[in-house]
């Protein structure tokens, strides 16, 4: 009888050399981080790029404000123009715009004005006295930029025009045209014979031609027409 011996089964891998975890090498590391350090600086300078790019929108966008503002008051004022007979409605001198418009129950003189690169807004309180009216209208021959009452409307501002359409024509505000008797002020002067002395009568409409430059966030020239009201002027 022929006896067997029962012998188990070996693994293959049994008896095989066991071999510890493999890292990293050190030049696969500095390879990581080289790539690391390339994917940032690319992030980082399409950050910067987004950042700067949208304070150059918001600058941009802050001085259009900037710019629709001031001839959105500028039309305001021009709206509001009141030939009282006692001071001239508008006066141009090629430098200084003067005006008097209504506001609220009373007048007020507003003079518009370029002063060392800077448009400049100088409005008088509002009143409703002859004499004051006068007074205001004098001071305006005056003003040095820093009185109370005046605005920087715009910076930038290297040169400005304003054209009064007369008669069917443009032309300079300083020329003459359309004069008028004015009604004698009290206490005011006459002209001869005691005639009350002429002045410009209110043009139909103006055209205001700004030259901007560096400050104003815009370079060329700007050109504004504006309708005076109709209702406002005097006869």
């Amino acid at each position: 009888m022929t006896s067997s011996t029962y012998q188990p089964r070996r693994s293959p891998l049994a008896g095989a050399p066991v071999r510890a975890p493999r890292g990293f090498t050190l030049i696969e590391v500095l390879v990581s981080l080289l790539i690391l350090a390339v994917l940032s600086a690319t992030a980082w300078k399409g950050m910067d790029s987004i950042s700067t790019a949208r304070q150059v929108a918001d600058g941009n966008l802050k001085q259009t404000l900037r710019l629709q503002s001031v001839v959105t008051q500028f039309e305001a004022d021009m709206g509001q123009i009141m030939d009282t007979q006692i001071v001239d409605g508008m006066q141009f001198d090629g430098a200084h715009l003067r005006l008097t418009r209504r506001s609220g129950e009373g007048m007020q003189v507003v003079t518009w004005y370029v002063q060392r690169n800077r448009l400049l807004r100088w409005a008088s309180p509002v009143t409703t006295k002859v004499g004051e009216l006068q007074r205001y209208w004098l001071s305006s021959y005056q003003l040095q930029g820093r009185e109370p009452g005046t605005l920087t409307a715009l910076k930038g501002v290297e040169r400005w025009q304003v054209y009064c359409f007369r008669g069917g024509s443009m032309s300079s505000c300083q020329s003459t045209g359309d004069a008028v008797r004015t009604a004698t002020p009290v206490g005011g002067a006459t002209g001869a014979a005691g005639a009350a002395p002429l002045r410009q009568a209110l043009p139909n409409a103006v055209r205001c031609q700004m030259t901007l430059g560096e400050g104003s966030g815009f370079a060329g020239t700007l050109t504004r027409d504006v309708m005076l009201a109709p209702q406002l002027q005097g006869s």
